[in-house]
């Protein structure tokens, strides 16, 4: 068995986790884990001098000199975007030799735990309208020279019907470069450029997955979305539109015509069945 097989596990068995009631930066104290990703350990922590509970992202402390040019990427990131459906930073400190960021906490629901915990279903109309607020959004990031290149169903949230973008740390400036991208397999040098279309087609998979929401199968046999999910043209248009089937959409602006186009049209007045 190869040596790298083991690298993922190792590296977690290093990590310096926080525990519960752990107090840092002298008055971040942390309630519990949220979640761990390739660079940093995301924690729910209350700020003592205020009460409020807020999140701290914790850098990883394996591959420390890529890990840390990710880590001030992220807080260079989150200092140019000032929107309130995008979490803010608040501060970032070092303890221990170890980088932190802290950021608002958004108590909300994410499109995943939605789907897949509480039994959400979305309808066309449903899911063209969730893509339509979450592209108002994302219109913002591109505007400010940023592409977020990780638009999925669990870095988009929900609170009280309002949409919002978290998770910015595989962002990056629209002038910086991606080392190797052309050894990526196809789908992930769709999703990892840096360009704008890169969100458009992250968010493609995110419209499918709120349309197979509520699809049943009928049948055992493995078909494409093209054949399993009864939508509209204009619907099926924009989906290939999205993922670079066909001619891809060059910005938010493209992309959002067509969306307020197909929600205009009368034929939308009625919830689309997904079969």
């Amino acid at each position: 068995m190869r040596f790298s097989y083991f690298c993922p596990v190792i590296e977690h068995l290093f990590e310096r986790r926080c525990k519960k009631g752990t107090i840092l930066h002298g008055y971040y104290q942390i309630l519990y884990e949220l979640g761990i990703g390739s660079y940093g350990i995301t924690y729910l922590a209350t700020d003592l001098r205020t009460n409020k509970q807020v999140v701290v992202k914790q850098m990883r402390k394996m591959k420390r000199k890529k890990r840390m040019e990710s880590f001030e990427r992220e807080a260079n990131i989150l200092k140019q975007l000032e929107h309130p459906q995008i979490p803010a930073l608040y501060e970032t400190f070092t303890e221990h030799g170890v980088p932190h960021l802290v950021m608002e906490y958004i108590d909300g629901d994410t499109v995943e735990s939605l789907i897949f915990e509480k039994g959400k279903t979305y309808t066309e109309k449903e899911a063209f309208q969730l893509l339509k607020d979450v592209l108002a959004v994302v219109e913002y990031i591109h505007k400010k020279g940023i592409v977020h290149r990780d638009l999925r169903i669990p870095n988009i949230l929900l609170r009280d019907g309002r949409v919002y973008v978290i998770d910015f740390g595989l962002a990056r400036f629209l002038h910086e470069q991606v080392p190797h991208l052309e050894t990526y397999v196809l789908e992930k040098k769709l999703r990892r450029q840096i360009d704008v279309k890169s969100d458009l087609y992250a968010l493609g998979h995110f419209l499918l997955f709120l349309l197979y929401s509520s699809y049943e199968p009928k049948t055992d046999e493995e078909r494409s979305w093209e054949e399993e999910l009864s939508i509209s043209d204009e619907a099926r248009s924009i989906l290939q539109k999205m993922l670079q089937i066909t001619s891809p959409y060059h910005d938010v602006d493209e992309l959002m015509r067509d969306v307020d186009h197909m929600l205009e049209k009368k034929g939308m007045k009625k919830d689309v069945v997904v079969s």
